[in-house]
């Protein structure tokens, strides 16, 4: 009997988001911006020449990075940019990640981390949220071979202070922290300034939630010289060509447009705080949340129930069948109408 099963590598995968396509369906599972793309996004597809395509891209993606680089007020050399930000943190993953002691993140947090750990046999961690589903620094003051959260947390929304994230910092130079920025653009404050202060930080950002390109696969981060001279060393010797060439002139055109992204980002805040009085209204109960989702607990109905019977009404949310997080759904902030829909939707099915 034959034993090349022996030499595969077998993971547990990632398990996405469902994607469902119905016409009359409100599709509030997977944080996607419920708005389009910037204006220029769309003027940039229809100007560019098709002939180009058979043309490899510039593998450094120098016009996107020199955009983003120029937008933060940070260096080109300082930055990187990646097929969406799992690809930015999968690379990093395989580029810092390379002790034989367990790296570190939370039990309630992103699903990928423990998925990359497994698959690039990284030692992990995960270290338990305290009893409001907040990270508390001391309890990442131990030996360890790199950090990882997200800030703010999914899928809890909660948002860990600057003061935090530094104690983290201060306690563990020797090895790199990264911070997982997504949802960052939704009313939390961004580590970025602090990449000049700690050589070892790596703060991680993407299109896909505030810049409505969740499609177009763009991710990006920040860090010293020498950390993103290394992200590149381990990404030329992967796949020199990541950002294909649409891509890359629609993520400049999106980035160019910083009127529209503060008018929409703007319009998913303001519907948050108007959602949250509504869910409260309906007895959920829910930690603030800084990200354009909000994670509820009802105090009589079971979240998989709610979850189901929205479901048979074509309006998706998320439900993680998961330890801790079993009776809470995440919800992420569709338009107002929508939102208006859903909470229709739940008075019928609470009553």
């Amino acid at each position: 009997m034959s034993n090349w099963r022996d030499n595969v590598r077998k993971v547990v995968p990632y398990v996405p988001g469902e994607q469902p396509n119905q016409p009359d369906m409100i599709k509030l599972n997977t944080n996607e911006n419920p708005y389009p793309p910037a204006p220029g996004v769309k003027e940039a597809l229809e100007k560019y020449p098709v002939d180009r395509l058979r043309l490899y891209p510039d593998p450094t993606a120098s016009v996107l990075v020199n955009e983003i680089a120029s937008y933060y007020g940070v260096k080109p050399s300082q930055t990187f940019v990646g097929v969406g930000s799992d690809d930015v943190l999968a690379m990093a993953f395989m580029t810092f990640f390379n002790s034989e002691t367990p790296i570190l993140f939370p039990d309630i947090t992103y699903s990928f981390y423990d998925v990359w750990a497994e698959e690039f046999r990284i030692p992990y961690t995960r270290i338990p949220l305290d009893e409001n589903f907040c990270i508390q620094p001391a309890d990442y003051k131990v030996k360890n071979g790199g950090i990882i959260f997200p800030n703010p947390n999914a899928p809890t929304g909660a948002e860990l202070s600057q003061e935090s994230i530094e104690e983290i910092l201060q306690a563990n130079p020797d090895v790199v922290v990264i911070v997982d920025e997504a949802y960052v653009d939704f009313g939390a404050a961004s580590a970025l300034p602090l990449i000049e202060k700690y050589e070892n930080l790596l703060v991680v950002q993407t299109y896909s939630k505030s810049r409505s390109m969740a499609g177009m696969r763009i991710g990006y981060c920040f860090g010293s010289e020498e950390l993103i001279s290394y992200l590149n060393d381990v990404k030329y010797s992967f796949n020199s060509y990541t950002m294909d060439q649409l891509t890359l002139v629609t993520g400049v055109a999106a980035i160019k447009d910083d009127a529209y992204f503060k008018e929409t980002t703007g319009k998913i805040m303001e519907t948050r705080e108007w959602a949250k009085g509504e869910f409260t209204r309906l007895g959920f109960r829910f930690a603030d949340s800084k990200a354009n989702f909000v994670f509820v607990s009802h105090e009589r109905v079971a979240a998989k129930e709610i979850f189901q019977k929205l479901r048979e009404k074509h309006i998706y949310v998320r439900y993680f069948n998961k330890d801790r997080i079993d009776n809470y759904l995440r919800i992420t902030i569709g338009t107002r109408a929508e939102m208006e829909v859903l909470f229709a939707a739940l008075e019928e099915i609470l009553q």
